[in-house]
Parts: C-alpha cells; sequence; structure tokens
C-alpha cells in the first residue's frame, strides 16, 4: 500500500493559486491534495501526471454516455459553425423538435399532453417547478418531499432537500417542505417484505389526511394545505435507494385523492440511468411535472427543464415571460439533446441498460458473499448500490468507505499489469454508501475491472 501521495511542483503551483483566489463554495475538498485532472474519454479520467482513473461515478451521472462521446460532441461542434448563440426570447429549430420529443414520448408513455419549459441546469429547474407548481396551485407554497431526499442547493431547491446543512447559513426562502419517510427497506423495521415495508409508509402519509388535526387537510373544504409532493423515483444522494415497486403506485391514489400533485425529479436517474428515458416509468404511474438536467447534455453543456401537464403549463395559465432565463434552451445544449435522444432510439438503450446493470449487481452480490462489511447491494439498470457497514453488516461504517475512496484516488493499484485509480462516490444517509453510476457504454471487461479494483479496496480496507 502507498504512502499518501505528493502533489507534482506543477500541479503544487496550481494548488497553491486555488488555495488564494479561489471560492472553495463551489467545490468539495474530499481528498488531500486534490487532484487535477487533464483529459478524458469513454469511462477513464487522466490526472496531470497521466495516471488513468476508471470512473464509475461519471459526473454523478451527467455523463452517461461516456466521457468525450464521439457523436454528441459533433452535434456540439457542428453547432457551434451554424448557430452557436441566440437570445432566448428567439426561436429556433432544436428548442422547438427537442419539446417535441420531451412532449411525445410523454404523451406515448403516460397518456397525457404536456409542454417542455427549459433552463440552465437540475436546480434552476426545480425553481421552474415550484413556479409552475405554485402559480396552477393558486400560490400555495407547501410542499411534501421525502427524507433522503436531495433536489439541489439553490434557495428554494434546498428547502425541498431534506438535509439542514444545506440551508443553515442561509436561511429559507419560503417554506420548508415537510419531509417523509422513505421505504429504505435495508435500514427499516424488521419482520416486513420490501412491498408490506412500502405500503406501510403510504398508510403512515396516508394518516395525515384522516382529520383535520393532523395538520394538513381541511375535510370541510376538501382541500390540502400541501400542493406537491416532490419525489426522486431512486434516491440519489440519499444512497442509491430503490424502493418497493408498489410504492409509487399507492402513493400516488393518496396524492390523486386530495388534489396533490406529484414532480418527479429525473436530474440523477433520468436518460437511461436505470433502463428507461425516466426511472418514473418502472412504477406504473404518471406524474404531473418531471424535472430533468444532467445527461441531457451528457455533461457538454448546462441545460436542463421541466415537462408538465398541459394543464399546468398552458399558455393561458403560464403566459409568455412568466418565468425567464437567458441562457434556457439555448442552441448548443438543445442541439447535443437532439443528438442525445436520436443516438438512444437507434439502440435498444433500456435492453442494454438492464442487461449490464444485472452483471454488474451479480458481480456486486459476489463480493458481499466475500466481505461481511458489504451490508447491502441493490440496483436498478446501472444505478447501483454497494452498502459499507461494521463487521455486523449493518451499523454504518462512514470511516471505512472514506479510506476506500482515499485508497482508489491513490492510482496504484495493478490489474493485470495496468496501474489504475478508482473513482468512486459517496452518498447516503450515514455516507456510507457506494453510489455507483457508470457510463451506460462501459464494456463488460470494463465491468469486470471496477469489480478487481473494488475488490482490491475491499481487501486494502479489511487488511489495514
Amino acid at each position: 500500500m502507498s504512502d499518501i501521495r505528493i502533489a507534482t511542483v506543477e500541479d503544487q503551483v496550481l494548488l497553491d493559486k486555488e488555495a488564494k483566489y479561489c471560492s472553495y463554495g463551489d467545490t468539495v475538498h474530499y481528498i488531500e491534495p486534490p487532484r487535477i485532472f487533464s483529459r478524458c474519454e469513454g469511462s477513464y479520467v487522466w490526472d496531470t501526471e497521466d495516471q488513468a482513473y476508471l470512473d464509475l461515478q461519471m459526473w454523478y451521472s451527467a455523463v452517461n454516455f461516456g466521457y468525450a462521446n464521439p457523436r454528441l460532441n459533433n452535434a456540439l461542434k457542428k453547432q457551434i459553425d451554424t448557430l452557436p448563440q441566440i437570445a432566448s426570447q428567439y426561436l429556433h429549430k432544436g428548442k422547438i423538435e427537442l419539446s417535441e420529443m420531451i412532449a411525445v414520448d410523454a404523451k406515448n408513455k403516460f397518456g397525457l399532453d404536456g409542454r417542455v419549459h427549459f433552463n440552465v441546469g437540475g436546480s434552476q429547474s426545480i425553481e421552474d417547478s415550484l413556479k409552475v407548481v405554485r402559480n396552477a396551485t393558486n400560490g400555495k407554497s407547501l410542499m411534501f418531499a421525502f427524507e433522503g431526499g436531495y433536489h439541489g442547493r439553490t434557495l428554494g431547491a434546498s428547502s425541498i432537500t431534506s438535509s439542514y446543512r444545506y440551508r443553515r447559513r442561509y436561511g429559507h426562502f419560503g417554506e420548508r417542505a415537510q419531509f417523509i419517510p422513505f421505504p429504505y427497506h435495508f435500514r427499516g423495521p424488521k419482520g416486513m417484505t420490501k412491498e408490506e415495508y412500502g405500503s406501510h409508509c403510504v398508510q403512515q402519509f396516508a394518516r395525515l389526511f384522516e382529520t383535520e388535526y393532523n395538520g394538513v387537510w381541511d375535510p370541510k373544504v376538501g382541500q390540502s394545505e400541501y400542493a406537491a409532493f416532490y419525489v426522486e423515483p431512486i434516491q440519489g444522494t440519499g444512497g442509491y435507494v430503490i424502493p418497493p415497486m408498489n410504492f409509487y403506485r399507492e402513493l400516488k391514489h393518496v396524492l390523486d385523492q386530495h388534489g396533490i400533485l406529484m414532480v418527479s425529479d429525473e436530474i440523477q436517474m433520468g436518460f437511461y440511468r436505470t433502463g428507461k428515458l425516466w426511472s418514473i416509468e418502472h412504477f406504473d404511474v404518471q406524474p404531473d411535472v418531471i424535472v430533468f438536467g444532467k445527461a441531457l447534455t451528457n455533461g457538454l453543456n448546462p441545460l436542463g427543464g421541466i415537462w408538465a401537464r398541459e394543464e399546468l403549463i398552458n399558455p393561458k395559465i403560464f403566459p409568455p415571460g412568466s418565468t425567464h432565463s437567458t441562457f434556457a434552451s439555448n442552441p448548443l445544449g438543445t442541439a447535443v439533446g437532439l443528438e442525445m435522444f436520436k443516438m438512444t432510439s437507434e439502440v435498444d438503450y433500456g435492453a442494454m441498460v438492464m442487461a449490464k446493470g444485472k452483471y454488474f449487481l451479480e458481480g456486486l452480490q459476489d463480493l458481499q458473499k466475500r466481505f461481511p462489511i458489504i451490508g447491502d447491494v441493490d440496483g436498478l439498470g446501472l444505478a447501483l448500490r454497494c452498502e459499507i457497514c461494521g463487521p455486523d453488516g449493518f451499523t454504518p461504517d462512514k470511516a471505512t468507505l472514506d479510506y476506500m475512496v482515499e485508497e482508489g484516488m491513490k492510482g496504484d493499484m495493478v490489474v493485470d499489469g495496468q496501474k489504475l485509480g478508482l473513482i468512486l462516490d459517496v452518498g447516503g444517509y450515514y455516507k456510507n454508501v457506494i453510489t455507483l453510476a457508470p457510463s451506460l457504454e462501459i464494456s463488460y471487461p470494463e465491468i469486470d475491472l471496477g469489480l478487481k479494483l473494488l475488490e482490491q479496496l475491499l481487501v486494502r480496507a479489511t487488511q489495514r
């Protein structure tokens, strides 16, 4: 095992400049010294010493289609040579056609007419969805959201994100959401199947509407004080927690009974991460609003947006200029988004991702059998989780996972004579979950390589 890594002279000069000139608020220094990267391709990134790292988190699922994807890169280059810029008050072909693709797809899948509204990223699109929801519900500002949920760090988005630490320094911009327990079966009550626990969580939520004294419902007029329930169908930062398949169907029944909208946050799990365009598709429900971002442009351009039902967003209820952003629907982003949709329509991405995910999950399950510190593994498509615990296989062990992440970033593991590093992401309620979001283009040999590197890290962690 190697000693603590020392930055090169060139890197240290840059790190000294960062220490003096850069806000630390827009990044996180997970390891010391922080790595400086110089190039990327496929499932790999290289640092300034040309050390390769296999990336199993792909920029928090923003680069679903691999680093430097030639087809998507070329779409961006082509757009630069034709219409690279245009004010968002004007129209261009890419915006209209991308909106059509998303809206027609939603009509085919959910049977609902709707429209698409763009912004520059996930958090900003969450803000737009809050405006649409408030506007459509006569200004109701209260929302439900889940414990463990993450929706962004802007003031509005942080108000529906369960972590207080994202709000602590800044207070509230409006009302904070009421946070409802998510069916996290591994850490739920014992003696229930996953489906029984999902139903139990829905029943506990439904209790809030039994009488006026439960605090959210006025039975005399049949109205809730709450406008919408913001859900991540698969929790992201919360640790890639996958609920039972009956959960959202039962939850949506309660919401529909009480006139509460369902907003599906697909920012991290959208664009085939779970084997479907939208992760909510797995659960047989019709969302009222979908929020998307990240992988729409494979990380090449900050573009996100929302799809909302026609009743919520048509020009009579949400007229021109209702909310606006300078760079929204910019032609570079929409060009890449269009090409992404064309690319994924030519190959059965759903079947491909589900097959690779099954293969990867089986490898994780094999590691779980051999390493007691792996308490839980689960996955849907290529959204996979591996929960690191103490020797009892249950007590959260953040320290061990932190150690594994740091060891992976040393770049000193060897597989078949190749020296490699491994990039992992940390998530979960207790920050003890490896949240795996590899490139959807990852090869089976690269999955095998990732499992071998994980095994080396587990050996180091158990022998230290």
